[in-house]
């Protein structure tokens, strides 16, 4: 008798070739998380699921991804920082919906089309890149517990894009921010809280006005373009939400070698202090570091890190994840950098 994994599924490319790589072993049921009312997707995914002979359901969670992420996506805006919505969405409703959904109707185990890996070290299991690292998601995923780890699947850990989206005539593939519906961040926040769009002041680091922008939430650090100013060669290095300004600079204000992190998700605690060979990625506008963590020192709410090489305009808000060789062993978001 096949063990039975329940599968998160959109009806993309991905989630397709999912169920065929596990079906040989599985018995593979599908689930497809309703967040933002897209009746076109759920159609597709229902029909995709016939086709290939599956069970499907949908579960509607759309109250809770608007708390979870539509406002905190807002919100982080408009306080000036750098929201990571799918970084936050993975923990609090994908994989959390699928395990309680999961346990519910009584599967051992879950599944999603993400590429990534899960591997076992020491005891403990990790999130690993996956084997094509141009689609390598682990990135995304390091706010997962071990408790998820145990029980996740990963049958396009293994596979390369490339090939997958070869065997598709049209594929069909999800890009970007789900929930922009392919709208640009700064119309979807305009439409929505149109108090934002309230223009200021650019000011240089004497406080000397430079220009203008067009509403404080629709600026990160290191940004360079999207704003008014009279001296050329400008980046964005702070936001001041209070006196609704951004503050621009040049780009070598912007190197910072100490960053703090809070809200954590370590793996082990004892190896990501004493080990001598964790490098750190930072997406987004800036620059990753090279080279390894040159110390880590334990804080009231997190770590404070000092890198070896500085990293390139850091955004508070942003995700700071934390690889040994090919694990995940932590992650944290940006609070504080200098």
């Amino acid at each position: 008798m096949k063990h039975r994994v329940l599968l998160a599924f959109s009806g993309g490319i991905d989630s397709i070739t999912s169920v065929g790589q596990l079906l040989t072993e599985w018995d593979v049921e599908t689930l497809t998380l309703d967040t933002i009312g897209d009746a076109d997707m759920i159609r597709s995914a229902s029909e995709s699921a016939r086709q290939l002979g599956v069970r499907h359901s949908v579960l509607d969670v759309q109250g809770e991804f608007k708390q979870q992420i539509i406002d905190y996506f807002i919100e982080n805006y408009a306080a000036g920082r750098t929201p990571a919505p799918c970084t936050v969405c993975n923990p609090l409703i994908k994989w959390r919906y699928l395990i309680e959904e999961a346990d519910r109707r009584g599967f051992e185990h879950v599944a999603t089309g993400h590429y990534f890996n899960v591997v076992e070290y020491n005891g403990h299991h990790y999130v690993a890149r996956a084997d094509d690292s141009r689609k390598d998601q682990s990135y995304y995923l390091w706010g997962l517990t071990e408790q998820v780890l145990r029980r996740a699947l990963t049958p396009m850990g293994h596979m390369i894009k490339a090939e997958v989206r070869r065997q598709f005539s049209s594929p069909k593939e999800s890009m970007g921010v789900c929930f922009l519906r392919g709208e640009s961040y700064r119309d979807y926040i305009t439409r929505l809280r149109p108090e934002l769009a309230r223009e200021g002041d650019v000011v240089n680091g004497d406080g000397e006005v430079v220009g203008r922008h067009a509403g404080v939430a629709f600026y990160t650090i290191g940004q360079k373009r999207g704003f008014e100013c009279r001296e050329a060669g400008m980046v964005v290095v702070g936001v001041d939400v209070e006196r609704n300004r951004i503050i621009v600079g040049r780009d070598a204000e912007l190197y910072h070698s100490t960053l703090e992190i809070e809200r954590c998700n370590i793996i082990d605690a004892e190896e990501f202090m004493q080990s001598d060979d964790i490098r750190v990625v930072v997406r987004g506008i800036g620059r990753n570091p090279d080279g390894f963590l040159r110390r880590v020192e334990p804080t009231e709410r997190g770590y404070r890190i000092l890198l070896d090489d500085p990293a390139w305009a850091p955004a508070v808000g942003q995700p700071v994840v934390f690889y040994r060789q090919n694990r995940v062993v932590g992650g944290g978001f940006l609070e504080r950098y200098y």
